[in-house]
């Protein structure tokens, strides 16, 4: 990975939770670690994508750079900024938005998802074009790679057509981003349903070790006392189970076998230990790192600066390319 370039990030809309780790923050830092420069978007404009005010912003922007910088993202080999201080890459979506048709905006199927699970009285046209806004999230910092889930394929195969349209229409200019496929271990909420921020059934990557017993004492089970790992016909079993597994960097199969006929009860305990544990560095580093909040700051000035001078870059870069260098 040495000399690639990746661009990641999140919405700051509440805490980051054990899902988010397992599904994302620790393959940020595996890949980081393989020589990878990390672009990581605190995305604060597109909290408004589905949404009609963007509530608690500074105390979600800080509690999200705290998660990264605990699980081990190192702001010194990253560039971590906020979309809000960037103007050059907001600038970008002009042109960008110039290369594509309404038409072929309404046809993104995960544009369609997010529209019918919207919060806002009325869609709005960040709403509609921010697939666009995620192009130049991508295309201004030169990302060579991406990391999505299939469900966000068709965002990246929009920002590959974009770049495509702008090389041939203006000149060679962008690189048309890869996928890095994932498969985010399948981890549901305490309540059985989709983990999510907003549902209030995750458990947060800041939360104490006692409030995270009683959230795992909680979490549904089934009513079968020998514990399997079968996700199909038990998934709330089975996402206890690999729960565990990836704490201990275990075959759920065999987490299942050594709990046996333990039932619910000593697969919550086994769970509970096992995360406790494996989050417990990560959880006092993040304690530290709290108690200065100025050093916070001083990292996230830095990563705008960086931000700044890449989306500078690539901007004057565009206007060269479409003629518009005019002093």
């Amino acid at each position: 990975m040495t000399g690639i370039r990746v661009l990641t990030g999140d919405r700051p809309t509440g805490p980051l939770h054990i899902g988010h780790y397992f599904g994302s923050l620790r393959n940020r830092v595996r890949l980081q670690r393989q020589g990878a420069e990390l672009f990581v978007v605190i995305a604060d404009y597109q909290v408004l994508t589905d949404r009609d005010v963007a509530e608690n912003l500074p105390e979600y922007v800080e509690e999200l750079l705290l998660d990264y910088l605990a699980v081990g993202i190192d702001p010194a080999a990253s560039t971590i900024f906020t979309h809000s201080h960037v103007a050059s890459l907001n600038q970008l979506l002009l042109p960008l938005l110039s290369l594509v048709s309404v038409a072929e905006l309404r046809r993104n199927p995960t544009v369609k998802e997010e529209i019918a699970a919207s919060r806002q009285a009325r869609v709005s046209g960040l709403m509609f074009t921010y697939p666009v806004h995620q192009a130049a999230d991508i295309l201004f910092c030169g990302a060579d790679v991406v990391p999505v889930g299939r469900d966000q394929l068709p965002h990246l195969e929009l920002t590959r057509l974009l770049a495509r349209r702008f090389n041939e229409r203006y000149g060679q200019l962008f690189t048309e981003p890869e996928p890095l496929l994932g498969e985010a271990p399948a981890l549901l909420g305490v309540d059985g349903r989709k983990m999510s921020k907003s549902r209030g059934n995750a458990i947060a990557l800041g939360a104490g070790e006692y409030e995270t017993a009683n959230l795992i004492r909680r979490a549904k089970t089934d009513s079968e006392r020998m514990i399997t790992y079968e996700p199909e016909r038990r998934p709330e079993v089975a996402s206890l189970v690999l729960l565990a597994a990836l704490c201990q960097d275990r075959r759920p199969e065999d987490v299942a076998e050594e709990v046996g006929d333990g039932g619910a009860g000593r697969l919550k305990a086994v769970v509970t230990e096992a995360l406790n544990e494996h989050l417990r560095p990560i959880r006092a580093r993040r304690a530290d790192l709290a108690r200065d909040r100025g050093e916070l700051r001083r990292i996230l000035r830095e990563g705008h600066k960086r931000a700044n001078a890449v989306a500078d870059r690539t901007l004057d870069a565009v206007r060269d390319r479409m003629g518009m260098t005019y002093l």
